[in-house]
């Protein structure tokens, strides 16, 4: 009997190791392969805001964070730069920057859903023509499924 919990208790913690680990690296085994030089540039030539993703934000830790240049225009927003890999990660655009998941959830109502992050290394995201980049000045990366806090910056 004793043999027999043993082995199922070992069973269960590499199973739920195993899972763990298929959320972190199943997001990037799928991602699609990121922009090109030219759609990096096009983005980055039309942008009328530029803002800093760093990883030392409060809400930032060593699975959730962010690094590079944001720009910001009325067509694209695109990163140069990285964010540590998951799932359903979104890029919304906020008021004023947060940088923890209480208070993203906070302001989350006064936020607009821009789009999907789906490469973790530089991104190219359409604006819809009816979002107003001039009402917000931060970018937020949050991952939809388990609440969490990636990354944000200012951008005016």
């Amino acid at each position: 009997m004793k043999k027999f919990l043993l082995l199922s208790v070992s069973h269960l913690v590499f199973a739920a190791i195993g899972f763990a680990a298929g959320i972190y690296f199943l997001p990037i085994l799928t991602a699609p392969s990121g922009p090109s030089a030219e759609q990096m540039e096009m983005a980055k030539s039309n942008a009328q805001y530029k803002g800093t993703f760093k990883r030392d934000l409060e809400g930032s830790d060593f699975l959730h964070w962010g690094e590079g240049d944001i720009s910001v225009g009325e067509k694209f927003i695109s990163l140069q730069g990285k964010v540590a890999p998951g799932p359903d990660y979104k890029l919304y655009l906020s008021p004023k920057l947060v940088e923890t998941e209480a208070a993203f959830n906070d302001l989350k109502s006064e936020m607009k859903l821009v789009g999907d992050v789906k490469t973790f290394e530089n991104f190219v995201i359409p604006v819809d023509e009816t979002i107003d980049i001039e009402s917000y000045s931060a970018v937020i990366i949050w991952c939809e499924s388990f609440g969490e806090f990636i990354t944000a910056a200012t951008y005016k």
